[in-house]
C-alpha cells in the first residue's frame, strides 16, 4: 500500500526535526566564546539550562492540543469522542523521570559524540521490558528477549568503538566513559517514566499532545526554578563553566549575547522538539509504531552521517556494526520480524486453520478501547 502525500509529509517532518532536535544540541556545545565580566573562553556547557529549553518545546504541545480541540468542537459529527477528566499531577511523577533523565542525557552529549548519544539510547528497550515484566506483569516473547540480548551485545559494540577512537587521549577516554554510562543511567530512569506513564495515565485515555504537553508545563517550571539553587552549589568535574558551579545560567546568558548562533542553535532544539513530537504521534496513529521505530532507527542514521560531514566526530567501523546489531535488537523486540516471516512457505499456517482466522480474528474494533 503506497503512502500519501499526507504520510509521507509526516514521515519526513518526524526524521528531520528528530535530527535537528540532537544535532542543534550538539551544535550549540561545540560553540567556544567568552562569558560574564570578560571570562575566558569556554565551551557552552549548560546541560541544564538546555533541558529548560526541550521541555519548554514540550510545554507548546499544548498549545497544538487545544487548537485541535478547537477544530473538533468546530465540528458537528457526534463520533467525536470526549476527553475524560483527570488530575494534572498525575503527569507529575513521570515529569520528574523526564526532567531527570533529559538533564543527564545532556550532560552526557557534552562528553560523547551525537551518533554514540543517539545510539546508546537505545538502551531504553532494555530497561522498558523489564521493568514492564516487574511492575505491569507483562510477558515478553522469545523474540523480544532475543531483542534484549542483541540490544546489550550492540551498546557493548558501540561503547568499545567510543573507547577505540579515543584511546589516545586519556583524558577525553575517561569523559567519554563517563558520558556513555551517563546515557545508559538516563536510559533506566526514562524507562521508569514509560512504565508510570502506561500505569497511571494512558489508562485515562488522555491524548498524547496533551500527556506530552503538561509534563512539559511541570519540566520547565520545576527546572527553570532549579536553575537558582544550581547557581551556586559547586559540581567540580562535572562544571563546564567558570564559577565550577552546578549550572551557571547568567554565564549562559552572557555567552548567547556574544555569539547569536548559539541562539539559533536552541532555538531549532525547542522548536524541533515540540514538532517531532507531534510527528510521531501522527505517524502512530495515520501508520504504525512500527513504521515510527523504523524511521527512529533512520534519524540515528542521519545524524551519524551529518556529524561526520562536519567533522565532530571521526569514523570507526565499529560503529557500523553496533549500530547494525542494535538495529536488530530494536526489530526483534518490537515485533518487525513477524511480517518477514509470515511470506515464508513454511511459516503459513494450513488452509484450515487459515479460513477458521478469517472468520474469527478478522478486524474489528473492541467496545472498550481501554480494555
Amino acid at each position: 500500500m503506497a503512502w500519501t502525500k499526507y504520510q509521507l509529509f509526516l514521515a519526513g517532518l518526524m526524521l528531520i526535526t528528530g535530527s535537528i532536535n540532537t544535532l542543534s544540541a550538539k551544535w550549540a556545545d561545540n560553540f567556544v566564546t567568552e562569558g560574564c565580566a570578560g571570562s575566558q573562553a569556554h565551551s557552552f556547557q549548560h546541560p541544564f539550562l538546555q533541558a529548560v529549553g526541550m521541555f519548554l518545546g514540550e510545554f507548546s504541545c499544548l498549545a497544538a492540543f487545544y487548537l485541535l480541540q478547537c477544530r473538533i468542537w468546530g465540528r458537528t459529527d457526534s463520533s467525536v469522542e470526549p476527553q475524560q477528566s483527570f488530575s494534572a499531577l498525575l503527569f507529575l511523577p513521570p515529569a520528574l523521570c523526564d526532567m531527570t533523565g533529559t538533564s543527564i542525557m545532556y550532560v552526557a552529549l557534552n562528553m560523547t559524540s551525537a551518533s554514540s548519544f543517539q545510539m546508546l539510547r537505545g538502551a531504553v528497550i532494555i530497561f522498558t521490558g523489564l521493568l514492564s515484566v516487574a511492575f505491569l506483569g507483562r510477558k515478553l516473547v522469545p523474540s523480544q528477549w532475543v531483542g534484549i540480548f542483541a540490544t546489550i551485545a550492540g551498546l557493548v559494540v558501540v561503547g568499545l568503538a567510543d573507547l577505540t577512537s579515543k584511546h589516545e587521549d586519556q583524558h577525553k577516554l575517561s569523559d567519554v566513559i563517563t558520558g556513555d554510562l551517563l546515557i545508559v543511567m538516563a536510559q533506566v530512569i526514562v524507562s521508569i517514566q514509560m512504565v508510570l506513564e502506561e500505569k497511571f495515565v494512558y489508562k485515562h485515555n488522555v491524548h498524547p499532545l496533551r500527556a506530552v504537553g503538561t509534563e512539559g508545563f511541570f519540566g520547565f517550571v520545576i527546572l527553570t526554578l532549579l536553575l537558582v539553587p544550581m547557581y551556586y552549589i559547586p559540581a567540580g568535574a562535572f562544571s563546564g563553566n567558570p564559577r565550577g558551579v552546578l549550572e551557571d545560567a547568567l554565564d549562559a546568558f552572557c555567552q548567547l549575547g556574544r555569539q547569536p548562533l548559539i541562539i539559533v542553535a536552541l532555538l531549532g532544539n525547542i522548536s524541533s522538539i515540540a514538532f517531532f513530537n507531534f510527528a510521531g504521534i501522527s505517524v502512530t496513529k495515520e501508520m504504525s509504531a512500527t513504521t515510527r521505530m523504523v524511521l527512529d532507527s533512520l534519524r540515528t542514521v542521519v545524524i551519524w552521517a551529518l556529524s561526520l560531514a562536519l567533522g565532530w566526530e571521526t569514523f570507526h567501523p565499529l560503529q557500523i556494526l553496533g549500530f547494525f546489531i542494535l538495529l536488530v535488537g530494536t526489530a526483534l523486540y518490537n515485533g518487525l520480524h513477524q511480517p518477514l516471516m509470515a511470506r515464508l512457505p513454511w511459516c503459513q499456517p494450513p488452509a484450515e486453520d487459515h479460513e477458521r482466522e478469517s472468520l474469527l480474528g478478522g478486524n474489528h474494533t473492541p467496545i472498550n478501547e481501554n480494555s
